[in-house]
């Protein structure tokens, strides 16, 4: 459409004013095309006929829903008027400073101190792409440090703006993010040391101006180097043009650099003495403005301040009094006075105070001073002369002297500065910021505003293609035709200042001239450029200047100073006098190679934009213009080579008052910086951008209802578009937005207003007629009853007569009567028939409930019989499954044993057939040894006579044994008799004590608590003899392996014997008497076997005959009748019936110990078995005796075969044989008699012990069996004897003798192993007993009523491991433990109740060591996996919970009465009996808080990045759009191309946290912390989100926040965890969004806010009383005066000034005590745990 058409009645429209450069106004009448005047009306309500040209209309002003954006190019209208009242709504009225133009940051300077750059701000924008948060000087950083980052590409941050607008604390705030956001890894703290810079610089380099307190006196780079990780690793500076002129004039209300105020105000410390120094005052160079002092700044504590930030860098105090002697030498050369001598000389008095403290801290040679400062020196040709200089030109040689001294100072100490910054290693990418003087203009403006404009004309050439190169990028992006732009290109301004034969080559010229003046220098420009070059202009009033037609304006310069000023001389004299100084800083300032003062190394490959012209003449470079134009290439080389981002900072008044919006100050600036040029090339383009899909949620309400029926949004936008906007060159479509020409989107705003403005109409006709209507029908309805009423009384008054009356009376008594018995009578049918209903009712429901009843009652019937049979058949089932295990266990022994014997069989025939085998060898032997046997045999006949006496001696001495045999034998039977007498009796008492004991247990039912505890304590006597009674087994159990290993040797000996014995049988037979000495061999061995299964069979049938006795002996009902029914359904439960009635027929071995009166029996039954001890103890020694007894023997027999071999004498050898028998008979008896007495004692010490008698039986049964078993074998050794005597007579005896002595090894073996069968039978024996007794005990708890599970106590919850083994349990119970492999059906804290058994074993072991050394392994165990896992949050979840558990297992069992009353009595018993752990305990406490922040800290950063999207920016109440698309452009870089989240995303992710804290049995209380933290999280980001997104403060946003917040609540009250407080951490963010809703406009609105938002600070609410951002134009603004309203009732509270929500801070956590319920005696390890090296004690 037309721009004329826009012109329209209600449109405004800017015009220009005097006072505020541009005033709104509202257009009355529509504008016609031709018109010369337009209709307006003003704010003020004045009506105006402006006149006008319809060539130039003036600029129509934004809608209101437009104004306040963060981007002025998403303005629809672009003008000067525009981005003038858009940064003046957002200064003023929202308190904004920052806002974006395009690429630039606009940055107004409130000054006043605001809590926008905390640490939590910076966090807030870290990570955030630009756009997506309120402009901020952050974003900018972060949109540098991201692209880096991301592109690997060198960054630069461009801070411009003329003095007093904050560019320095704008270039301080970039710098202190990058050191904030990219910590080093180092502990060098490079960040501290970049910062540190700062206030070095500033002190040298800063002044007060009128224009500004801290106002930068010269340009600086600074390029901040990062490594590979994108950490700072250090940095260097480059400076430009510092402001000598300074240091020796300043103009009225301002002061010299702060470094000399500083240094006087110090001058009374002791380190400042020797300086001589005063207050600023007495100095010439600090008192010429007429101000030493600035408000509100202490220049004492910026000098302790500055000399920190020395020492920080490294600058040593030496260093730094180097400086300050230099400092007030400059000081003292300033007040030496020059005293003049007509008017050509001057002198200086040697007496001069100041000019010899200048030289005296300098060391220089003041004669010459004095002489040299007032007269110069000229060398010609052919002489030298010296010329005297009057005062003003020595003035100007001190002067002079003074700027070059503080000029080289300056630069040495960024020299140093640069050094301490240095880094070792490469750079990686580098950000660089320039912080730099903006364009100027003065009422007198010299060479220094020469130089800032040339550099800002050249700055402004780099912008400017900047900004056409990123739009070029955009068009091309999005498929955009592209149309070349038509801006301003400052070339020909840049060639008339540095081309050839340009301003400053000519002044360059001038001054190498001798006589070369200022006003030489102007004609040549004059002559050059007047009329030649429209850019350079000569004043009509002047002579002495010139003007430039600069880009942002014009500006007259005076060409006085240009020459010395670009000169910058010192006479060579005083030059010379310098270097001669023995002070070692000031020589090294005056060297004639002197090194280099600002090195910057750049690491780029940098190619100019244009070729740098270089003077030919070498001395040219040297003057103050070519140094700076060099330098100036450098920077813009520099800058070309790497991204730009343009900060721009604006003064908004020249009084410095804060937020006071100065509109023609603000608009000048605006021209100069660039930014109205960045507007103006938006503006010739498209400079609205929307996304289709922005636009289609804002203009949906413009399409028709056959446009919404497409599905492609896309397509929907270009149909609408199209029939809105005819002309197709007012927008484009590009791939994924839709380009505006300027005033478009205003114009589809009227549009949508105007159809919005209808649709209201509408909809108030419809409801202004429904009431009415409704009005009028009330209204109608009361006069029709008004009429109804009036006629009636008139019809009345004209009718009624007295006789009608009376009629009409008598007519209504008569009608009240009969209506009254009709009523009556009606009345009583309905009551007979309500109680006849009633009664059949009640009947039948009486009826029903009784047959219910019934049916009931014949259920419960069967169900108790049904009940009975399932009970019976569970009982059944258990019975046979025990009696199935058990016949399984014993088919399984069996089958071990006769799998044993097969192998022993198999041993006999290997053995047999290599006796088969010897025999065959040795056949050759016999043949050699008969011949031998007829020597021997006549020999034979001699000694058979000396053997037939040695026979009768012999015989007699057998006869003798045998006799004592016969003794023995009888004694043993009538202990036999006695024994069996004794067992009777004890069967008999036995049954007695039964009968009695149960009878007793029914009356001391109240004495059962004092005879519990003495049972407890009896019970720990008899655990401690049953062990002793263990090690005597074990001692036998040694002696029986000793004897075991005896036989083994007399094997070994009868195998040797064998050997000889079958060598002298073959000499006396033949080989057929061998091989049936084999077959009787064989058929002898069958007969062994088949003895040793006979007495197999006989053992098993007398120990089923014993078993049947001991069941007929108790009555298994009676037991029963005495057992509850809890206890039957206990032992049935656990499978433990048989052992529970075996344990009822032993019981009475129990029982007696409960009384005490039971136990003289027991003393007296002691009594008696005490001599079957002896008995015992006599057959054991007699048993060892003859074993050793038995291996003489067979030496003897060894020695004897010996000598028949050798055929020596063996008569003589016999009878010594038998003398030595007698001998160790004698022994024997001896020994006997000893053991005897060794045996009572042990009697004697087992009469006190009245529950050892069944291990002394089972001792007695096993010792008399033995006792049989080696009298017989002494019986078969005095039988072998005789066969050895009369073997000597015969040689066939001797085979009887081999065969005997096979026989009885084999029947010893037989017997060892039948003996060993017994052992162990009767060890189950025992350990059945003691399971019996654990069973009975817990009946007897039972009767006591406590409910104690049936199960035997087996385990006393400990775990026995190896001190070697402590490495294997941490890696497979902590390292390689795997979280859902053990979460699953496993108690929580499985793992840590292990670890705590493990150290109650070495707690019971008494083991210092062992316990410390395993606790030590577990602590550094779990901090192994914390570490190896610390971003797993199930491992965390699971450590932090085992941890916990392990410190509560801990204290439990302590053994502390703090923590012994939460445990039971049994939990009481397992407490630790040796160590104190409490340390432990404090190590582990910490441990766990340290898991506990870690594990936090994951769970912050796996939600963090869902918060803003998730609880902000998606909107939950679908229809209610809580955003205003604004068209902001973002950076390429900045696109989010990331997942949107949404607020189903938090509560999954929540969910996630809270299922598996539950799986790994986090402690509930432990959970409530952990959530209410995370909701803490939740709540401070968005709000802090929140208060930095302007676009976000709305109605419908707060209806989306107050929607996610009760979604939260939802989900707390779903986990039942409203008691965690974790509501009350979304306290400030609900009342957040309750502001945004809440009406705010009234005093009472005021009050309300004041008094509803607690939890917010005074300046959260004002920040978002003056961000709220209407989404339409039906919606207000809040006014200023609303806002300081608010902001005066909030003034009596005392909260800080912080802004931001510290999202850091953790509560403090807290670990309740929580006693584990578990028995660790129930504690089972699982397979997975791959533990099978630990056992359960």
């Amino acid at each position: 459409m037309a721009v004329a058409e826009l012109y329209t009645q209600y449109n405004r429209v800017w015009i220009p004013d005097s006072e505020e450069v541009w005033q709104s106004a509202e257009i009355t009448r529509d504008y016609k095309a031709g018109d010369r005047f337009l209709h307006v009306q003003l704010e003020d309500g004045t009506e105006l006929n402006y006149p006008v040209d319809p060539s130039a209309l003036p600029p129509l002003r934004n809608p209101d829903i437009l104004v306040g954006e963060n981007d002025l190019t998403a303005l629809s209208y672009l003008h000067e008027p525009a981005v003038l009242h858009n940064l003046k709504v957002r200064f003023v009225e929202s308190r904004l400073i920052y806002t974006y133009s395009g690429i630039i940051l606009v940055a107004i300077n409130p000054y006043k101190q605001l809590p926008i750059y905390g640490d939590a701000i910076i966090h807030a924008y870290s990570g955030q792409n630009m756009g997506d948060m309120d402009p901020h000087i952050f974003a900018v950083a972060e949109e540098a440090y991201k692209q880096m980052a991301r592109n690997s590409k060198n960054q630069s941050i461009i801070v411009s703006g003329e003095s007093g607008a904050g560019k320095t604390v704008s270039a301080r705030y970039t710098m202190r993010y990058f050191a904030t956001v990219s910590k080093s890894s180092s502990n060098a703290h490079v960040e501290d040391k970049v910062l540190a810079s700062n206030p070095i610089t500033e002190a040298v380099g800063n002044a007060k101006t009128t224009r500004n307190d801290n106002s930068s006196r010269f340009g600086k780079y600074t390029e901040i180097s990062f490594d590979q990780s994108y950490r700072i690793i250090g940095a260097n500076m480059r400076t430009y043009l510092l402001e000598k002129s300074r240091v020796v004039f300043q103009s009225e209300n301002e002061r010299n650099y702060h470094i000399f105020y500083q240094l006087c105000a110090s001058a009374m410390q002791p380190e400042f003495k020797h300086l001589k120094l005063g207050s600023a005052e007495e100095f010439n160079y600090t008192r010429m403005g007429g101000s030493t002092t600035i408000e509100g700044v202490d220049d004492r504590a910026n000098m302790v301040e500055t000399q920190k930030t020395f020492a920080l860098l490294g600058l040593k105090e030496d260093f730094q009094m180097d400086v300050f002697k230099t400092l007030a030498a400059i000081l003292h050369l300033g007040n030496t006075e020059i005293t003049a001598v007509g008017d050509e000389r001057s002198f200086i008095r040697l007496e001069d105070n100041h000019l010899n403290l200048f030289c005296e801290l300098l060391e220089l040679n003041s004669d010459k001073m004095a002489q040299w400062l007032c007269h110069r020196k000229i060398i010609t040709t052919s002489e030298t002369v010296i010329k005297p200089m009057t005062k003003p030109q020595a003035l100007n040689a001190r002067d002079a002297l003074a700027k070059k001294i503080y000029s080289h100072l300056f630069d040495f100490i960024v020299e140093r500065i640069n050094q301490a910054l240095q880094f070792s290693g490469k750079q990686h990418t580098f950000i660089g910021v320039l912080d730099i003087y903006g364009f100027e203009t003065f009422d007198v403006n010299s060479f220094e505003q020469f130089c800032i404009n040339y550099a800002n004309e050249k700055l402004q050439q780099q912008f400017n293609q900047h900004v056409f190169k990123l739009e070029q990028e955009e068009y091309m992006k999005e498929d955009i035709p592209w149309t070349l732009i038509d801006f301003y290109d400052n070339q020909p301004v840049i060639d008339l200042i540095e081309a050839k034969m340009g301003i400053l080559e000519l002044l360059d010229e001038e001054c190498l001239l001798p006589h070369g003046t200022d006003e030489n220098w102007l004609q040549k420009l004059y002559n050059n450029f007047v009329n030649k070059n429209t850019l350079f202009e000569k004043p009509r009033m002047s002579n002495t200047s010139f003007i430039i037609q600069h880009f942002a304006d014009k500006v007259e310069y005076k060409c006085e100073g240009f020459l010395e000023k670009n000169r910058d001389t010192v006479y060579e004299v005083l030059m010379e006098i310098l270097k001669e100084s023995k002070f070692h800083l000031c020589a090294n300032f005056f060297q004639e190679s002197p090194v280099s003062i600002s090195p910057f190394s750049s690491t780029i490959s940098i190619k100019s934009a244009r070729p740098v012209l270089k003077s030919p003449n070498k001395q040219l470079r040297m003057t103050v213009g070519s140094k700076f134009r060099s330098s100036l290439s450098l920077l813009m080389e520099t800058l070309n080579a790497t991204t730009p981002h343009y900060v721009r900072c604006i003064k908004p008044n020249d009084e410095k008052l804060p937020f006071e919006f100065d509109s023609k100050r603000v608009a000048q600036q605006l021209r100069a910086c660039g930014v109205l040029e960045t507007i103006r090339i938006s503006a010739q383009s498209y400079p609205s951008r929307w996304t289709y899909i922005e636009f289609f949620s804002r203009y949906s309400i413009l399409m028709a209802q056959q446009e919404l029926s497409f599905n492609d949004k896309k397509q929907i936008c270009k149909i609408v578009l199209q029939r809105l906007i005819q002309d197709p060159n007012q927008y484009q479509f590009g791939r994924t937005k839709i380009f505006f020409r300027a005033g478009q989107v205003a114009y589809l705003e009227k549009l949508r207003s105007d159809t919005l403005r209808h649709a209201c109409i509408v909809i108030q006709k419809s409801v202004r007629g429904w009431l009415q209507r409704k009005k009028f029908l009330c209204i109608k309805q009361a006069a029709i009853t008004v009429q109804q009423y009036f006629r009636g009384q008139r019809t009345v008054r004209q009718a009624i007569t007295a006789q009608a009356l009376k009629q009409t009376w008598a007519a209504i008594i008569i009608q009240k009567y009969c209506r009254g018995y009709l009523v009556r009578k009606l009345c009583q049918l309905i009551h007979v028939a309500a109680v006849t209903i009633q009664a059949y009712t009640r009947g039948f429901l009486a009826r029903r409930k009784y047959q219910k009843m019934l049916e009931e009652h014949k259920a419960v019937i069967l169900q108790k019989y049904a009940r009975a049979w399932l009970a019976r058949r569970r009982f059944q089932n258990i019975r046979r499954f025990v009696l199935n295990i058990q016949l399984s266990y014993r088919v399984q022994r069996l089958q071990k044993k006769i799998e044993e014997q097969s192998k022993e069989n198999h041993g006999l025939l290997e053995r047999l057939t290599n006796l088969a085998s010897a025999h065959m060898n040795d056949l050759d032997t016999i043949q050699k040894l008969e011949s031998e046997l007829e020597k021997i045999t006549a020999q034979k006949r001699n000694y058979e006579e000396k053997g037939k006496k040695y026979k009768e001696d012999s015989e007699q001495r057998i006869l003798k044994l045998e006799t004592q045999n016969k003794e023995l034998r009888e004694k043993k039977e009538t202990l036999e008799v006695k024994l069996q007498e004794k067992t009777e009796e004890m069967k008999e008492k036995m049954d007695d004590l039964t009968k009695q004991l149960f009878d007793d247990v029914r009356k001391e039912e109240s004495q059962r608590m004092i005879l519990e505890k003495n049972f407890q304590n009896q019970k720990h006597e008899y655990e401690k003899e049953i062990e002793s009674l263990k090690g005597e087994i074990k001692v036998l159990r040694e002696e029986k392996t000793q004897l075991q290993q005896q036989i083994q040797q007399e094997i070994t000996i009868q195998d040797d014997l064998k050997i000889e014995v079958g060598q002298l049988t073959k000499q006396a037979q033949k080989i057929p008497e061998l091989q049936r000495e084999i077959e009787l061999l064989q058929t002898q061995k069958l007969d062994v076997e088949k003895q040793a299964q006979s007495q197999k069979r006989e053992m098993r049938e007398k120990m089923s005959e014993v078993t049947k006795q001991l069941l007929e002996s108790y009555d298994f009902e009676d037991v029963r009748s005495r057992l509850s029914t809890e206890d039957l359904e206990h032992l049935n439960e656990d499978g433990e019936l048989w052992f529970a009635y075996e344990g009822l027929k032993k019981a009475t071995r129990v029982l007696e110990s409960h009384f005490q009166s039971q136990k003289e029996n027991y003393e007296k039954e002691i009594e008696g078995l005490n001599l079957k001890v002896e008995h015992l103890s006599q057959d054991i020694n007699h048993l060892q005796k003859l074993f050793r007894e038995e291996n003489d023997i067979n030496d003897g027999i060894r020695l004897e075969v010996s000598r028949l071999t050798s055929e020596n004498l063996v008569i003589p050898d016999l009878k010594q044989q038998v003398s030595e028998l007698e001998n160790q008979k004698l022994d024997l008896e001896n020994r006997l008699q000893e053991q005897t007495a060794k045996l009572k004692e042990m009697s004697n010490r087992l009469h006190h012990e009245p529950e050892g008698d069944r291990t002394l039986r089972r001792i007695n049964d096993i010792q008399d069996e033995i006792d049989i078993k080696e009298k017989e074998r002494l019986n078969v050794i005095t039988q072998e004897m005789e066969g050895l005597s009369n073997g000597l007579k015969q040689d066939e005896i001797r085979a009887e003798v081999k065969s005997k002595i096979k026989q009885e090894t084999t029947r010893l073996t037989v017997e060892n192993m039948d003996l060993e069968e017994e052992l162990d039978m009767k060890d189950r024996i025992i350990k059945k007993l003691e399971d019996q007794i654990k069973t009975l005990t817990k009946t007897i708890e039972k009767g006591n009523e406590v409910h104690v599970s049936a199960l035997p106590k087996e385990y006393i919850g400990m775990m026995e491991y190896k001190k070697e083994d402590e490495e294997r349990i941490v890696q497979n119970l902590i390292l390689d433990l795997k979280p859902r492999g053990v979460v699953v059906n496993m108690i929580p804290g499985l793992p840590a109740h292990i670890l705590f058994m493990c150290v109650r074993y070495a707690d019971y072991l008494n083991d210092a060591d062992m316990l410390k050394s395993f606790i030590n392994a577990t602590i550094d165990g779990i901090k192994q996996v914390v570490k190896e896992n610390s971003e797993d949050f199930e491992m965390l979840s699971f450590w932090l919970s085992n941890t916990y558990y392990f410190l509560n297992c801990l204290k439990q069992y302590s053994g502390e009465e703090e923590f012994m009353k939460y445990n039971t009595p049994h939990q009481n018993k397992n407490c630790l009996k040796h160590f104190d752990l409490s340390e432990y305990r404090q190590v582990l406490s910490d441990l766990a808080i340290r898991i506990y922040h870690q594990f936090i800290l994951v769970m912050e950063n796996n939600i963090q990045h869902m918060i803003v999207p998730g609880m902000l920016e998606y909107e939950s109440l679908q229809g209610i759009s809580g955003l205003k698309p604004t068209g902001f452009r973002k950076r390429s870089s900045s696109i989010d191309d990331t997942d949107a989240y949404t607020m189903t995303s938090i509560l999954q992710q929540l969910s996630y946290f809270y299922s598996t804290m539950c799986q790994n049995g986090l402690d509930s209380e432990l959970l409530k912390q952990a959530v209410k933290q995370l909701f803490f999280l939740i709540g401070a980001v968005t709000l802090n989100s929140l208060l930095l997104r302007k676009d976000m403060c709305s109605c419908r946003k707060g209806m989306q926040i107050r929607c996610n917040i009760s979604y939260l609540e939802e989900w707390l009250k779903d986990k039942n965890l409203q008691s965690s407080h974790a509501k009350e951490t979304l306290e400030p963010l609900s009342q957040a969004a309750w502001l945004l809703q809440v009406k705010k406009i009234t005093d009472d609105d005021a009050k309300e806010i004041c008094e509803h938002c607690t939890s917010l600070s005074t300046v959260q609410i004002v920040k978002i009383l003056n961000s709220y951002t209407p989404i339409d134009d039906f919606e207000k603004r809040v006014t200023p005066s609303f806002v300081r309203k608010v902001q005066a009732m909030l003034n009596n509270r005392e909260d800080g000034p912080q802004l931001m929500l510290d999202t850091k801070y953790h509560f403090q956590v807290m670990f309740p005590f929580t006693p584990s319920p578990h028995a660790l005696e129930m504690i089972q390890v699982p397979s997975s745990f791959k533990l099978g090296f630990l056992t359960r004690v």
